[in-house]
């Protein structure tokens, strides 16, 4: 069974080129239509097209004058591409067409209409990179000429423009890619415009005329207010403010003063490729926070949600329940950083604290244990002992292995196949560059289990979870006290040992090292719903839940222990709230599905199992729906599908499906199985009722001491 342990929200690498018609708009009807039918022609006649659409590499995003291709095979396709269409496009002079590329993350989604879509940051990049340019034009992020700089072929015909200023204020970095035969060589109209925008060069005290008139140097001292405001401020300057008056801004008393979301900072160098950094040092800024007892500190996965949006502070409070937020930028420029960071009181958005930290790269530590300082001091939260540190800092201060461990966790937040092998190169490259490197040590460790256990099987999974344990180990004889470290062994006893009473002595060092994280807390409601402790179960996973109040696993496994209690009604409301949060995320469509089956909704159940995302989860979802109808061969049917196709990754939920069919003999042979393939699916032995109905037979209480759990006493309503 899929990993119980990864993020939602599914994302790959995407090489985008996003196209579209300059004046489409301007056009009659019937104009409009021929422009965008022989754009569609052109495009699909490039080589480039036809290849990466034969081999399943090539995803599509129409839009009103144009549309996105977005390539999963090479980072050169959507130039090569861009190129055939420039090409091709010199035989219809009347048709005027821009293009930007840009790779990034991108994610397959369903729209309102439950239409496939496309979205994510390589799209938003790409559109933006595009706006950048006139007609004839092919730009690139500087990302992707980065890229394509190692390319002998390329490196004549990439011209630096430098930046852009795009959507809410941000500035990305520009080239132009044109030769001989395709391209276009001027240097776009906003590109022009902001450079005769620019204020004069100060002329010698000789050679000036006149004094400049008053409202001359007043307009140039405001526009540089302005730019040094949004580089200082960025995302306060941007974000709307509540501006109530001070004596409604009083929180409500239910939340603690002693709260605050950390919000992503905004990468302000102008290259688009140095998000992972910005991001990783917001993360790194929460787990500083979250060892800080007595602080209530906001969850990534909750804070991160508010990435690029412009929510005023008072409604972002009022979401994550936190009376404080920190907010900030950071620009990366060569082996310098600026960090700026703002503490605001949330309800009216007033400004607390803030600082500027102009440091060496290498000081970026240092500045993250001096923003914690000032957050509990601003907070009045007494420290005990010395300030609190990254755990992110080398052993060696090799900046070069920081850098590598922050792109490893980038690929890793993905939650692809493909992305998590890439952390673990990356990850493997940190300790390379610093054998010490606990942290590093710590993070390959849950990276190696994640393949071992998600996308793996066999020989291959047992490998992958052997790297796992050697890395934990060697995290932890590194740093006795990394809370990562004790969490990553913790989640490798759990799943494939099996072994819950050691995992929960992991997960328990894990969240006195880290008492504000919700990441421990959320590790010992899960295990807790693998022994059958649902009350401590729902405790705990409520208690995470106030530290990350928008995570869509934590609602997951909130339906989980609801379900196994027999509160149906409340484990649909957890549901439904978590396909509010993300309409896209596995699993929460299945157990809609199960909680259909359980009150004997034949429809609905079928109606929930469609909606689920193609794949395991939907598969197993299908074949509980099936045997709720009245055709007992479909039900046969959608069985042996399932069993066909998910024999290895899902023995635990073909056991779930014999249950139903009241086969218990068929069921005890695949929880057999299961135990043998230290299936994690075991995890929901006491929580599934179609297998507790069976909790009365001898065999079901032989399985739960091979699994060292007690069977439980009270019965959960049967289907």
């Amino acid at each position: 069974m899929p990993t119980e342990h990864s993020p939602e929200m599914k994302f790959d690498i995407g090489h985008v080129l996003f196209i579209d018609i300059v004046g489409y708009s301007k056009g009659l009807i019937n104009e409009q239509s021929e422009s965008l039918q022989k754009l569609k022609e052109i495009v699909r006649g490039t080589e480039q097209f036809r290849v990466a659409e034969a081999e399943d590499k090539l995803l599509r995003l129409p839009t009103g004058d144009g549309g996105a291709l977005v390539f999963r095979n090479s980072p050169e396709a959507p130039v090569f591409c861009a190129m055939e269409i420039a090409k091709a496009l010199q035989s219809h002079p009347g048709l005027r067409v821009r293009m930007g590329i840009h790779s990034g993350p991108v994610n397959e989604i369903s729209d309102l209409n439950e239409q496939a879509n496309i979205a994510g940051a390589g799209i938003n990049i790409a559109q933006r990179v595009m706006d950048c340019g006139d007609a004839g034009h092919i730009l690139l992020s500087r990302h992707v000429a980065e890229d394509l700089e190692h390319y002998p072929r390329w490196q004549a015909h990439l011209h630096e423009l430098g930046e852009c200023e795009v959507k809410h204020g941000q500035r990305i970095s520009v080239v132009n890619l044109y030769n001989d035969e395709v391209g276009n060589p001027a240097v776009p109209e906003k590109f022009r415009k902001a450079e005769s925008a620019a204020p004069p060069p100060p002329q010698s005290t000789a050679t000036r005329s006149a004094k400049p008139s008053l409202n001359l140097v007043l307009g140039i001292v405001s526009l540089a207010a302005l730019v040094i405001l949004a580089v200082l401020f960025g995302p306060r300057f941007f974000r709307s403010r509540n501006q109530a008056a001070v004596t409604n801004s009083t929180q409500s008393n239910d939340i603690s003063n002693k709260s605050i979301a950390v919000l992503p900072l905004v990468n302000t160098s102008g290259d688009p490729g140095n998000d992972y950094f910005s991001d990783g040092l917001s993360e790194e800024l929460i787990a500083v926070l979250a060892k800080i007892p007595g602080l209530k500190i906001i969850g990534r996965s909750s804070s991160f949600l508010f990435k690029g949006k412009s929510d005023d502070s008072r409604t972002i409070g009022e979401k994550l329940g936190v009376t404080n937020l920190l907010e900030g930028s950071v620009r990366k420029q060569g082996e310098r950083v600026r960090i700026v960071a703002e503490l605001i009181n949330a309800a009216d958005g007033r400004e607390l604290w803030s600082d500027t930290y102009d440091r060496e790269l290498k000081d970026v530590f240092a500045v993250q244990s001096e923003i914690a300082v000032a957050v509990t001091d601003q907070l009045k939260i007494k420290l005990l002992g010395a300030p609190v540190k990254s755990d992110a800092a080398p052993s060696n201060d090799n900046l070069a292995a920081y850098n590598a461990l922050q792109q490893g966790t980038f690929y890793f937040r993905l939650s692809t196949e493909e992305g998590t092998r890439k952390a673990t190169k990356f990850y493997g490259e940190a300790i390379r560059l610093d054998p010490n490197y606990a942290l590093a040590h710590a993070n390959l460790s849950s990276a190696w289990r994640q393949l071992g256990a998600t996308w793996l099987g066999g020989a291959e999974a047992n490998e992958a979870y052997a790297k796992a344990r050697n890395a934990a180990q060697t995290a932890l004889s590194l740093a006795p006290n990394l809370a990562a470290a004790h969490e990553a062994l913790g989640f490798l006893l759990l799943t494939p040992d099996l072994d819950f009473a050691a995992a929960e002595t992991e997960f328990r060092k894990a969240g006195k090292l880290a008492p504000a994280d919700a990441g421990p807390k959320s590790a010992l409601g899960f295990l807790f719903i693998a022994q059958g402790r649902l009350a401590e179960a729902e405790n705990m996973t409520r208690q995470t839940l106030a530290l990350d109040p928008l995570g869509v696993t934590r609602y997951l496994n909130l339906a989980r222990i609801l379900i196994g209690d027999g509160r149906y009604d409340e484990a649909e409301a957890a549901l439904r709230k978590a396909i509010e949060l993300q309409p896209a995320a596995a699993r929460l469509h299945a157990y809609l599905t199960t909680i259909d089956v359980l009150r004997g909704n034949a429809a609905a159940a079928l109606q929930d199992a469609q909606l689920e995302p193609k794949g395991f989860w939907q598969d197993y979802a299908l074949a509980l729906a099936q045997q709720a109808q009245n055709d007992g061969a479909t039900a046969d049917a959608a069985l042996q599908r399932l069993i066909h196709e998910d024999a290895v990754s899902g023995p635990f939920q073909i056991a779930a499906v014999y249950g139903l069919r009241k086969e218990p003999d068929k069921m005890f042979e695949w929880l057999e199985r299961a135990y043998t393939g230290h299936d994690s699916g075991l995890t929901q032995l006491l929580v599934t009722p179609f297998i507790l109905n069976y909790r009365d037979d001898p065999r079901f209480a032989a399985f739960c001491q091979k699994l060292k759990v007690q069977v439980p006493s009270s019965r959960v309503p049967k289907p």
